[in-house]
């Protein structure tokens, strides 16, 4: 049996899906990259000099 064809306007639909997905899941990692960025500055010790 061959696959059932999809026409162009589902194969549109399901690629624009897919691309909303993919935006999320960037999002969500950017934000868990800032997250880890922001923690990682707030562990660092503040050395302080003569000349600040």
């Amino acid at each position: 049996m061959r696959p059932k064809t999809r026409n162009f306007e589902d194969l549109v639909k399901q690629y624009k899906q897919e691309l909303l997905t993919d935006e999320k899941k960037l999002s969500q990692i950017e934000m868990r990259l800032e997250n880890k960025q922001t923690q990682k500055e707030q562990k660092k010790p503040r050395r302080f000099s003569f000349y600040d």
